[in-house]
């Protein structure tokens, strides 16, 4: 468990996404929304919509949304979303993995092609940069789920793969077909995670210097202000003087 986590540079900015939250809250909603109708509508029996929910309930969604969205899958009056990754650098030479849900391939493809290449990157094709990840399991909880051994003693037993603890919480990596068994092992010892999905880990870190983070940063934000990008991964760091210095 050594090491500082690196969890708050690999997606986008939680302040970010806090001052968002009706797009948040949209991104929530069809995430859901995909769920309950890829599966079962009862959490207890879909697990990716249990982790939806559950996603939905850490940033404050309300009940009646998060209903709302399961009855659009159960009555069939939602779009067709379809899950598009795209793969391409940032500047800096950083790696980004993008997804979306996305109702409509062109639209997706043009905006993210155009939110890229104006901030200083470029997408490449599939498998460009994906090799340089792990598709892992990723469950996280807020830091008042208990101390850092505590965690790491309860994620150990569940069956968890590697752990990691800051200020700002804790990070539980699991092997990809683990995912769910994991998490439905943790909530009896620490409660419901705030989140519990599919990742992207990679395997090395770039650290970003003060002139090329500015632009990455405003790259990842135009990007998750974009209703049909739901997660952007990547494997840079920015120092925390850094950072201070952009405010």
């Amino acid at each position: 468990m050594a090491g500082h986590s690196k969890f708050k540079n690999i997606m986008h900015r939680k302040g970010a996404q806090d001052k968002k939250r009706s797009g948040m809250f949209s991104k929530l909603s069809r995430e859901i929304t995909v769920a309950a109708k890829m599966g079962l509508p009862d959490p207890d029996m879909n697990p990716r919509l249990r982790a939806a929910i559950n996603a939905a309930k850490a940033q404050s969604m309300p009940k009646d949304n998060i209903q709302r969205s399961i009855d659009k899958a159960a009555r069939g009056d939602t779009e067709n979303y379809e899950e598009i990754r795209y793969e391409g650098f940032g500047p800096g030479g950083v790696s980004l993995i993008i997804e979306a849900l996305t109702d409509n391939r062109n639209r997706t493809a043009t905006n993210v092609r155009t939110a890229v290449s104006k901030n200083g990157g470029n997408l490449g094709a599939s498998g460009s940069v994906s090799h340089g990840f792990d598709r892992m399991g990723l469950i996280t909880y807020p830091a008042s789920a208990g101390n850092a051994d505590r965690v790491f003693e309860a994620a150990l037993e569940a069956g968890a793969e590697d752990v990691t603890s800051n200020e700002d919480g804790h990070e539980i990596w699991t092997a990809q077909g683990d995912l769910h068994e994991v998490a439905k092992a943790l909530t009896p010892v620490l409660g419901e995670p705030e989140g519990a999905k599919l990742a992207w880990r990679p395997q090395t870190m770039v650290t970003v210097g003060e002139a090329d983070a500015g632009l990455l940063l405003k790259l990842i934000d135009t990007l998750d202000d974009d209703d049909d990008v739901q997660t952007v991964w990547g494997n840079y760091e920015v120092p925390d003087e850094v950072m201070e210095k952009l405010g």
